[in-house]
């Protein structure tokens, strides 16, 4: 246990601000406010790795070239992800793989931070847990536990940047959760599903067509089993202006759900990429959803 005792010091000196709901509330009021006037698109310079301590990673790029291609006309900021820490615990019946993300160069740097802290809070509290699950089942005799948590980059071009994050653990069996980002890189902005919309109509259009895109699944394939009913005692109802989502490369919306939250653990993670003819009239503006 001395290399989870080691984790957990380094962990426990990180200190994460307590700041992220206000400045993700902010970031909706941003982002409602650029779609209805879209500014000017300044150009900035790379910003410095982030200095915690326990970034040990190295940067996906030289920081060097980095800030000279940030220089120059027409290209815009250039923003990185970039794996910061990996933590890796292999210990007989006892497995942890824990690879934490961080942005860099956004020209906003409170939002680079927090979301940067938010991914460091997200890793520390996994493996904490995965830390006391262990000290439980060895005190019950033994036992086997995995974790795994990673990144995923989904969208990168001029404009948006999609980070997808995954957590996976497993017991008996195994549950996956999703965590999704998607960030207008030209404007420093964290972009939320409300912020999208002009009102909350979006959500039951969006829900009728999640409810018929399932019966359609269910109908051509008899495979595909949706909670659509309630005797699976899950019924889908209505995504929430929490749900998770991301957007495309090509400006599409997509849905996301957890693995059995809307359908039987094989299902795994659920996508649903919503046509944008049907959110059209909902929309603040075409800047993100065309």
């Amino acid at each position: 246990m001395k290399k989870l005792d080691k984790l957990k010091k380094d962990y426990n000196d990180i200190e994460i601000p307590p700041e992220l709901e206000d400045v993700v509330n902010a970031s909706i009021q941003k982002a409602k406010a650029s779609q209805k006037k879209r500014p000017v698109v300044k150009q900035w310079t790379i910003g410095a790795a982030a200095a915690a301590a326990l970034f040990i990673g190295s940067i996906n790029m030289s920081p060097s070239f980095a800030q000279a291609m940030a220089n120059v006309p027409g290209l815009g900021a250039i923003v990185n992800v970039l794996t910061v820490q990996q933590l890796t615990v292999d210990k007989e019946t006892y497995q942890a793989d824990l690879a934490i993300p961080a942005i860099e160069g956004l020209a906003d740097k409170e939002l680079q931070a927090t979301l940067n802290d938010k991914y460091i809070a997200e890793n520390k509290k996994l493996f904490e847990q995965f830390e006391q699950d262990v000290a439980e089942m060895e005190k019950a005799g033994g036992g086997h536990l995995g974790v795994d948590s990673g990144y995923e980059i989904l969208t990168d071009n001029d404009q948006l940047l999609s980070i997808a994050r995954y957590e996976v653990n497993t017991v008996a069996s195994s549950s996956t959760t999703m965590k999704y980002d998607t960030i207008d890189k030209q404007n420093s902005i964290l972009i939320t599903l409300p912020s999208l919309f002009k009102d909350d109509q979006y959500i039951e259009a969006i829900n009728s067509y999640i409810v018929d895109e399932m019966a359609r699944q269910m109908a051509a394939d008899e495979n595909v089993i949706y909670f659509t009913a309630d005797e699976f005692g899950s019924e889908f109802k209505t995504i929430l202006p929490s749900q998770s989502f991301y957007i495309t490369d090509n400006n599409k919306l997509v849905i996301s759900f957890d693995k059995y939250e809307i359908a039987p653990g094989y299902m795994g993670i659920r996508t649903f990429e919503i046509p944008t003819d049907i959110l059209e009239d909902h929309l603040v503006s075409d800047t993100y959803i065309k």
